[in-house]
Parts: C-alpha cells; sequence; structure tokens
C-alpha cells in the first residue's frame, strides 16, 4: 500500500463519521445478543482477520532479507527461496483476504437480513396511529439507512479492529526491534498526521451531513410530487415552476458541496501523502546513515520503510475506533427504538377462535380515547423535536348497541361525531378503554387477531389497490384463490365485463392506489376483495361517498350482493343509502343520540329528521 493509499483510507473513515448522538446504556448489551446467532461465524471471522493481519507483516521482513541476502552475495538458492516464501505468503494472503471478505459479506448481509425483517414485522403489528403520524419516507430510512449503518460494526468495525490491533502490535514491535532508534524518530511526525485528520475529517462529516439532510429532502418531494395525487395537485394549482425551483436550489447545494467536498479531499490527500513521505525520507535517510557505519543492515532499512506504510494506517483507524464503534450503536440504537415502541393490539394469551356459525355483534357501555403520540410514535419519526403531548381525550361516551346475526345497523351524523370510530373498535384497529365489543358473545380481545380477520371485513372510503396486478389485489383476500374464484367475484361486483376488456385481464397493473381505474370501478374492487374474503361481518364505512350517480347505482348494487346473509355495519352521509338498513344510529359528540328505523325517526322528528331535510330539501 503506498503512502497516499494510505492517507486517502484515512480519510475515507474519517468523513464517514458523524458526530455520534447520544444511545442508550443497553444497546451494546442487546447488539450482543443480537448476534448471538452468528457467534460461531464470529469467531472463525475474527481468527481468519488475525492471519491475514500477521502475514502483513510477514512479507516486509522477508522482503528485507532478500536485500540482506544480495548484499551478502549469499547463493542464488538462498535468494530463490526467500523470493519463494514471499510468495507462498501472498497466496496464503490472498486466500485469508478472500475468507475475510466471505465471512465480512456473509455476517453483513445477515445482519441487514435479520434487521430488516425484524423491524417489517414489528412495524406490521403497530396500530393505524402509528402510521397515521409516521413520515413514511424516515420510517424507510430506519429499514435502509440505519441498518446498513448497523451492519458496519460487524462488516467493517469490528474485523477492521481486530485487524488493526494485530496489525499494530506486530508492525511496531518488528520495526523497534529492528532499529528503535529510527522507529522513534518515525513516529515523531504522528501528530502531524492524526491531528488533521481528525479535523478535516470532522469538517467533511459535518459537510456530507448536509449532503444527505439535502439529498433526503430532495427525495422527499420526488416522492411526494411523482404519485399520481402529488404530481396533480400541482398541475392543478400552476406550481410546477416553484416546485422546480425548491429543488434546483436544493440539487445546486449539493452540487456546491460535492466541489468543496472534493476540493477538501483533494488538499487533505495532498497533505497526509507530503508527511507520510516525509516520515518515509527520515526512515531511509537516519537508516541509511546507520546502515553505512555499520549499524544497521540495509535489508532492515528496507523493512523499516515497508513497514512504516503499515504503521500509520492501523494508528490512524484505532485512533477513531471509537467514533466507528458510536457511530454503529447509534445506527443500532435508531433501530431498536423501532423494535421497543409497543403494538397495542396483539393476541391474548388465552385468545380463542371464534366458532362457525352466524355471528352477532355487540357493544356494550364502550368508552374510548385515541392513543397519545407517546405510546405509538417516536419524535424522530415524525421530523419534530418534541411529540405532541395533545391525545387521551374520550371520544366515545357509553356506546350501546347490538346487530343480530344477518341484519343492519347504520351509522349517521355528523362528521366527527365518532362513527368512524365505531367501525374501528370492531374491526380492532384500536382496543376499547372500557366495555366491550363482542362478537357472537365472546370479547374481540379474547379473539385470535387470524380469526378476528377472517369473520369480520371492512370496505373503506377510498378504495385503496396496491400497485400490483388486479389478481393479485384480490388475492390479498384469499392467497390460494383460483381465476375461477376471483372472475365469479368479479361477477358479483358487476366489475367482469370491465376487467375482461382490459388487454392483460387480471394481470393489468392498476397503477398506485388504483389510479388506472375509475372511483367505481377501484370501488367495486374492494367489494370483490370482500366477496373473495367471505367474512361473516362486514363494515361499510362511506363506501359510496365519492361516487357519482351512476357509479353508485353500480356499487350499491355490488354491495347488496355482498351484505346478502351478512351482520352488517354501514356508515353513511347519503341518507337515501340506508333507508332499508333494520336499524339507524344516530351518533353525535361521542353518543348516540337516537335509534330506530329510518320510518320511527322521521315520525320522531330529531335529529335524523333535521339531517333528511337538509340533504332532501330540495
Amino acid at each position: 500500500m503506498s503512502m497516499e493509499s494510505v492517507a486517502w483510507n484515512s480519510l475515507w473513515r474519517m468523513s464517514g463519521q458523524e458526530k455520534g448522538k447520544a444511545y442508550a446504556p443497553t444497546t451494546p448489551r442487546r447488539v450482543l445478543a443480537f448476534a448471538g446467532v452468528y457467534k460461531k461465524q464470529l469467531l472463525v471471522f475474527v481468527f481468519f482477520s488475525v492471519c491475514a493481519a500477521v502475514l502483513t507483516v510477514v512479507t516486509p521482513v522477508l522482503a528485507g532479507r532478500v536485500v540482506d541476502a544480495i548484499v551478502a552475495q549469499s547463493d542464488a538458492a538462498t535468494v530463490l527461496g526467500l523470493a519463494g516464501m514471499i510468495a507462498v505468503v501472498a497466496v496464503f494472503s490472498a486466500i485469508f483476504s478472500l475468507i475475510v471478505r466471505w465471512f465480512s459479506s456473509r455476517l453483513g448481509e445477515g445482519i441487514i437480513f435479520d434487521l430488516r425483517t425484524a423491524v417489517f414485522d414489528h412495524v406490521q403489528k403497530m396500530p393505524v396511529a402509528f402510521f397515521t403520524r409516521t413520515r413514511t419516507g424516515a420510517l424507510v430510512s430506519r429499514l435502509n439507512n440505519d441498518v446498513i449503518g448497523a451492519q458496519a460494526a460487524f462488516a467493517g468495525t469490528l474485523s477492521g479492529l481486530v485487524s488493526n490491533v494485530v496489525a499494530l502490535v506486530l508492525t511496531a514491535g518488528v520495526m523497534f526491534s529492528t532499529s528503535w532508534q529510527v522507529t522513534l524518530a518515525a513516529l515523531v511526525l504522528l501528530p502531524i498526521f492524526l491531528f488533521p485528520a481528525r479535523r478535516f475529517g470532522r469538517t467533511l462529516a459535518l459537510l456530507r451531513r448536509e449532503s444527505a439532510d439535502l439529498n433526503a429532502s430532495m427525495a422527499t418531494q420526488m416522492t411526494e410530487r411523482f404519485s399520481a395525487p402529488g404530481a396533480t395537485l400541482i398541475k392543478l394549482f400552476g406550481r410546477p415552476a416553484d416546485e422546480s425551483g425548491q429543488f434546483a436550489m436544493r440539487a445546486g447545494r449539493v452540487r456546491d458541496i460535492g466541489v468543496k467536498m472534493t476540493m477538501r479531499q483533494f488538499f487533505f490527500v495532498t497533505m497526509l501523502t507530503l508527511v507520510a513521505a516525509l516520515a518515509l525520507a527520515l526512515v531511509y535517510g537516519l537508516g541509511g546513515v546507520y546502515a553505512i557505519r555499520g549499524q544497521l543492515a540495509a535489508g532492515d532499512v528496507v523493512v523499516l520503510g515497508m513497514l512504516l506504510v503499515q504503521l500509520y494506517s492501523p494508528l490512524t483507524a484505532l485512533a477513531n475506533a471509537r467514533v466507528e464503534i458510536t457511530s454503529a450503536l447509534v445506527s443500532f440504537d435508531r433501530v431498536f427504538e423501532i423494535l421497543d415502541l409497543k403494538p397495542l393490539i396483539t393476541d391474548s394469551p388465552t385468545a380463542v377462535v371464534l366458532d362457525p356459525g352466524p355471528v352477532d355483534v355487540k357493544f356494550k357501555a364502550v368508552s374510548f380515547a385515541y392513543p397519545s403520540a407517546e405510546k405509538v410514535s417516536l419524535a424522530s419519526l415524525e421530523d419534530v423535536a418534541v411529540l405532541d403531548t395533545r391525545g387521551g381525550e374520550t371520544v366515545l361516551h357509553g356506546i350501546d348497541f347490538e346487530i343480530p346475526a344477518g341484519s343492519t345497523v347504520a351509522l349517521v351524523g355528523s362528521s366527527g361525531a365518532g362513527k368512524s370510530t365505531i367501525a374501528s373498535l370492531l374491526a380492532r384497529l384500536y382496543d376499547v378503554d372500557s366495555g366491550a365489543v363482542e362478537l357472537a358473545g365472546v370479547d374481540i380481545r379474547e379473539l385470535k387477531l387470524d380469526s378476528l380477520r377472517s369473520t369480520v371485513s371492512m370496505v373503506t372510503q377510498d378504495g385503496h389497490l396496491f400497485h400490483e396486478t388486479i389478481g393479485a389485489n384480490l388475492r390479498l383476500a384469499k392467497p390460494g384463490a383460483s381465476d375461477e374464484e376471483i372472475w365469479q367475484a368479479l361477477t358479483r361486483a358487476r366489475l367482469q365485463p370491465t376487467i375482461e376488456a382490459l388487454p392483460d385481464g387480471l394481470d393489468t397493473v392498476v397503477g398506485e392506489r388504483g389510479y388506472r381505474l375509475s372511483g367505481g370501478e377501484r370501488q367495486r374492487m374492494t367489494i370483490a376483495r370482500l366477496l373473495l374474503a367471505a367474512p361473516q361481518v362486514v363494515i361499510l364505512d362511506e363506501a359510496t361517498a365519492a361516487l357519482d350517480s351512476s357509479n353508485e347505482a353500480a356499487v350499491q348494487a355490488a354491495l347488496a350482493e355482498a351484505l346478502e346473509n351478512r351482520t352488517a355495519l354501514v356508515i353513511a352521509h347519503r341518507l337515501s343509502t340506508i333507508r332499508s338498513a333494520d336499524q339507524i344510529l344516530v351518533v353525535e359528540g361521542g353518543r348516540i343520540v337516537e335509534r330506530g328505523t329510518h320510518t320511527e325517526l322521521l315520525a320522531a322528528g330529531g335529529r335524523y329528521a333535521e339531517l333528511h331535510e337538509t340533504q332532501f330539501a330540495q
């Protein structure tokens, strides 16, 4: 390795570090516990790292012996023997390097896999409130940047720490045993090498951090503006020029930082190369004088010169090992922050499976308050300094009603009255604070989540679809569904002719959030998905609110098919859609203020009659 290579490696290590922030005292112990599954691989990895480090010292010593043999005019066999040993060492060094690289890759990728799957699985268990507060980009960053940062603790820092310690001890030992005077003289220049490295490293770290923040901002802007709703909004309000200006401003700053970093890096490497070259000149000068005086062999001068290069590299690396380890621990800590968030909805230890048969629904004196931010989120995921302290205010008060098996109950009322909250509690997206929600006489908190999900399904207003094929979106409800079953569901959802007319049929990709389909088609897709799931209890949350009259008629026909012989809870602003409900509940201020049939409530002349009068006054 040349002096310039040492300088560049030093710069790379230094500039890649950011000023570490505090991490939990238990993080190191948790990291060791997390890596316990790789214990055997780690031991083999460390062993071969030590072997590779030892061989880096052997080659310069053998090279010095070759020079001594030449100076002493030894026989050719001696020189060839030493050259052969150098070749053997080179072969074994290459083999050990490959082994170390293989284990490094296996450990690093294994850690990435374990962390990513652990975080992904855990996030899926988080309540809806978590996703309503969290920035998606920040969450994805934990799965990418921080997981890779944690990987560095095993793939890079660990092996580097071990090999650098071994290399430093062996190199220093050989150098001092060869000539302690020359070695001490060479180390006099070490502070000139290290101090600029730390200073320039911190400066470059700040520039890298600013560049990373700007790149993250550009990524966020692109993610939001390149989505179908975002692009539509920009076009409707005529702001593409402003958006381009903001993007160009950030991109311009990244460009300027790139130029500044390039020049500082070049200056830094040039200076370090100069310092290292001066140290090497000192070794050859002083060592040469000793050699001429007979105080040092010529081969020893070569050994000292070659080892000097290897001495500066591990010294610099070890000087910054604390920063590297801290950086890796911070990454682990940020990942553990996600894993430490407790899911609010979990299976009870005594959870049971719902028995087959008709299912009725009962709300018994249910009260509920949405969880506060500290229970479901992190300030870093929301891009705020301190979490919002609001929350915990009761939004439902003593909700009592029953839906007999096979019947339909409708919820009406003002926006924000609590209707969707009631639906969310039935689907167990949240748990009640007091009271109980029961299915067939069993508290849903005592049901296994898989059993509950197969029993209760919901159709929401937005009709969300993934950027996948029609078949894949429908099989979300029934993964093993055949094409025949899917076509049956589409037929019942009044969507078969539309899908058949598409060039790729069930293999047609619907686009982000299903935007390649019309609103009515998306909504009927969600109904087809519900029909495929065949739940016993159906929740319709404003399923036709965003549709025009013609689409509403088609969706209503599909819904009639979906609700047949099922227990249903229907939320609707359009009172015309729920006239035939077996019972209508009027919700205001988190309370049921009226209940009855359509005719009974009109006759009562209360809140329902007011809502009806407002909608049908003309």
